[in-house]
C-alpha cells in the first residue's frame, strides 16, 4: 500500500486522484479535515484507511506492506509567522519519516519547494551537493524549513547514513490548478480571479518595486497539478534511488501574461490594475523563478508539460463547472 500525507490539500488530493486513475486504491491518507471543507478534495476518491498526523508512526510501526510514503504534508503558507508550529510540522514530521522510512525499506517521494532557492541570486539549479545546498538562502519561514530537510538528506547521502531504498525531494514551482480552495489566500491568482474575470471585472496585481521589472512583469514558472501529480506517480515508480529535482515547466510566465491568458479563457477583454506590494512583503518576495529541468529530464522523465495558456484554459473550465472539486 501508499501513504499519502497531506492528502486532502490541494497537490496531495491529486496525487490521491492521480493513484486512483492509475488503479491504486491501497492508499492510507493522512492529513487533518479541520472545518474548511477540504474534506470535499477526496469526495470522489477511494482509500482503505485513514489517520491523523499524530496516530501515523504509530501506524507505520505495525503495518506489515506499506511500500512507499508520498509526503505532501506541511504547512504551506508562505507568509506564516508561527516558526515552532513550522518547525514541528514541516521539519520534525518529516525527520521521523526519513527515519521510519529508512529502518522500514519504504520508498519515500517528498515535497520540497522553490521557495528554497531564496531571490534567485544562487540560480535554481537543482540536485546540488550538500556544499551547494548550503549556500542557497530562502526568503521565508516555510522555505526555510523546507531546505533544512533538504540538507538533512542531502548530508546523509553524501555520509553513506541510513536513507530510504528511494528517496526523491520534489522541488515544486508555482502549482495551480483543481482542489486549491481550501487554501485562502494562498490560493493562485488564477483560482483568486476566476469568478472577477469572468464577470468582467477588474484584476489587480502587484506593482513592481524593482526598476528591473515592469509592473505585472514579476514572473513565474506556473505549473499545472496535473503534471506535478505525473512527476510525483513517476518518482514512485521510475525514480531515481536518490534526487532532489525541479517540477515545472522550465519556462517563467509573467503575472500580467498568465491574467491575460485568464480574460482570454473566459472570454473577456484584460482589465488589470496594480496596486502597491505590501511593505512587509516586499524584502521576502521573488521576482522570478523559473525550473531547469535537466536533473528531471536525465533522471527519465520524458513528458512534456503543459503550456502556460493551455493550462489555464483547462483550469478555467474545471472552475466554471458546476462541480469544483476534482
Amino acid at each position: 500500500m501508499i501513504v499519502v500525507t497531506g492528502a486532502a490539500g490541494f497537490i496531495g488530493s491529486n496525487v490521491v486522484a492521480a493513484l486512483n486513475d492509475a488503479g491504486r486504491d491501497d492508499l492510507v491518507l493522512c492529513d487533518r479535515l479541520g472545518q474548511d471543507d477540504r474534506w470535499q478534495n477526496l469526495r470522489k476518491r477511494m482509500f482503505r484507511n485513514f489517520v491523523f498526523p499524530d496516530q501515523l508512526f504509530e501506524f507505520l510501526a505495525k503495518a506489515r506492506d506499506v511500500e512507499a510514503v508520498v509526503h505532501m504534508g506541511a504547512i504551506s503558507s508562505t507568509t506564516t509567522r508561527d516558526g515552532d508550529a513550522v518547525m514541528r510540522d514541516n521539519f520534525q514530521f518529516s525527520l521521523g519519516l526519513l527515519d521510519v522510512c529508512a529502518s522500514r525499506s519504504i520508498s519515500l517521494v517528498y515535497a520540497s519547494s522553490a521557495a528554497t532557492y531564496g531571490d534567485g541570486n544562487q540560480g535554481f539549479t537543482d540536485d546540488l551537493p550538500f556544499s551547494g545546498l548550503r549556500k542557497l538562502r530562502p526568503l521565508n519561514l516555510y522555505g526555510w524549513s523546507k531546505h533544512q530537510f533538504d540538507l538533512v538528506v542531502a548530508e546523509r547521502r553524501e555520509r553513506g547514513l541510513p536513507l530510504p531504498p528511494r528517496c526523491v525531494g520534489l522541488k515544486f514551482f508555482n502549482v495551480f490548478g483543481p482542489n486549491e480552495y481550501h487554501k485562502g489566500d494562498m490560493m493562485s491568482v488564477v483560482a483568486k480571479n476566476h469568478d472577477l474575470a469572468a464577470a468582467g471585472g477588474e484584476v489587480e496585481l502587484f506593482r513592481s518595486h524593482r526598476s528591473d521589472f515592469a509592473d505585472g512583469g514579476q514572473r513565474r514558472d506556473f505549473v499545472l497539478v496535473d503534471d506535478v501529480a505525473d512527476v510525483v506517480i513517476w518518482a514512485l515508480n521510475h525514480g531515481p534511488a536518490f534526487g532532489l529535482l525541479n517540477v515545472g515547466t522550465g519556462h517563467a510566465t509573467s503575472f500580467h501574461d498568465l491574467i491575460d491568458a485568464l480574460f482570454k479563457a473566459v472570454g473577456r477583454e484584460p482589465r488589470i490594475a496594480y496596486v502597491p506590494m505590501p511593505e512587509d512583503l516586499r524584502d521576502r518576495y521573488q521576482y522570478a523563478t523559473e525550473a531547469p529541468l535537466g536533473a528531471l529530464r536525465n533522471a527519465g522523465y520524458r513528458r512534456a508539460f503543459t503550456p502556460v495558456p493551455e493550462a489555464v484554459a483547462r483550469y478555467a473550465g474545471f472552475l466554471g463547472a458546476a462541480d469544483r472539486y476534482r
